[in-house]
């Protein structure tokens, strides 16, 4: 089973900019998808972005298009986040996930659609 750490949380102020990192390790990233979702006080987890194995297919909330972009490196066995223009609303605890590795070709913001999750890392976005 894959396990997921990530990184790069922390405090910026609206309009500003955070990258999130997720290192994979047990087992490589290959043929998963991978996705971002968070989840802020009170409210249930939701998908932010998520990429098929071949990065080709990428699928984002619309909350965050044209804002946020989901990167992976297979060869780092990394996925990442790149946040921009972040607004107060983004904030929350991210988790990075991967699905179980079937090689999809499509990837949906659905949890149960993912197996592998790490503890997450806190965004606050404040001035």
């Amino acid at each position: 089973q894959v396990q997921l750490v990530e990184s790069g949380g922390g405090l910026a102020q609206p309009g500003g900019s955070l990258r999130l990192t997720c290192v994979a390790s047990g087992e490589p990233l290959d043929w998963r998808a991978v996705a971002w979702f968070r989840q802020a006080p009170g409210k249930e987890r939701e998908g932010v972005a998520c990429m098929i194995y071949s990065g080709v297919v990428r699928n984002y909330a619309n909350s965050v298009k044209d804002r946020f972009i989901i990167i992976r490196d297979d060869r780092e066995n990394r996925a990442y986040l790149q946040m921009n223009s972040l607004k107060p609303e983004d904030a929350g605890i991210y988790y990075c996930t991967a699905d179980a590795g079937h090689g999809r070709q499509y990837c949906n913001l659905n949890v149960v659609s993912y197996d592998n999750w790490g503890q997450g890392t806190q965004v606050t976005v404040s001035s």
